[in-house]
């Protein structure tokens, strides 16, 4: 076990507009990579929408990520601290990761130690500018009752709907280019929280959601960094003690 602090988000790993040849060698890449940096990681921040749909119910799971969740155990058992926060498509992780690979499931934003620096993390679909249905709609989802009410349809049915769902969330937001500085609704949040609580100082604000890549300083210390994701950028942060830096994984 290493030393470093890695973040990566937007992996949406099983997406149902991929063939199950392609969904695998996805899956297959993310566990090369977890691989590759097995000697150097100390700490792992899962930021959201690893899966691209994810429910629980009592006594079953969904079929599928049996190498990812083998490489998180085996990371989570030789010592590595893996934070995994929740997305819009990986909502309802409740108990069974938890337990089964170890890992730290965190339901809303965190601020966290990174060496003498402050990082305020975030997946980044529930900061910032959202619309009122938007807002519905994950209200409706974070809802007790309607996952029980959930729980009660037959998964032949849910599934599909689901992946539709996960489609249509894809098609209308996250995949939208770079706004710029001043209309990115993270950078904008973040200037806005920086303002706010100027204590504790956040050098670092880090999230996921948007599937684009932008390390942008915000001030001589503090920068907003969004992490990519695993469909067109296959990107990742590292933290390695010192230097904060955003790259892309290639082999």
């Amino acid at each position: 076990m290493g030393t470093s602090v890695y973040f990566i988000s937007d992996l949406h790993l099983g997406m149902a507009s991929l063939s199950p040849a392609e969904q695998r060698e996805r899956e297959r890449k993310a566990v090369r990579w977890l691989d590759s940096i097995k000697d150097d990681v100390a700490v792992l921040y899962l930021l959201g929408d690893v899966l691209d749909y994810w429910y629980e119910y009592k006594y079953t799971v969904p079929r599928g990520f049996t190498r990812f969740f083998g490489k998180i155990a085996e990371l989570s058992d030789s010592g590595v601290e893996i934070h995994w926060f929740i997305g819009n498509h990986d909502i309802w992780i409740f108990d069974y990761l938890p337990a089964e690979l170890g890992v730290i499931i965190h339901q809303s934003p965190a601020i966290v130690s990174l060496g003498s620096n402050t990082a305020y993390l975030a997946h980044g679909d529930n900061v910032g500018r959202r619309s009122f249905s938007f807002r519905l709609i994950q209200a409706i989802f974070h809802s007790r009752f309607c996952q029980w009410l959930y729980s009660g349809i037959h998964p032949r049915w849910t599934m599909a709907f689901a992946h539709r769902w996960s489609a249509h969330s894809r098609m209308n937001g996250n995949d939208i280019p770079y706004m710029g500085e001043n209309e990115e609704p993270l950078v904008q949040y973040a200037k806005a929280y920086a303002a706010a609580h100027p204590q504790p100082h956040i050098d670092f604000f880090i999230f996921g959601h948007r599937h684009i890549m932008l390390d942008l300083m915000l001030a001589r210390d503090c920068r907003v960094m969004i992490l990519g994701d695993w469909i067109n950028h296959f990107s990742y942060a590292r933290f390695d003690g010192k230097n904060l830096t955003l790259e892309q994984y290639t082999e």
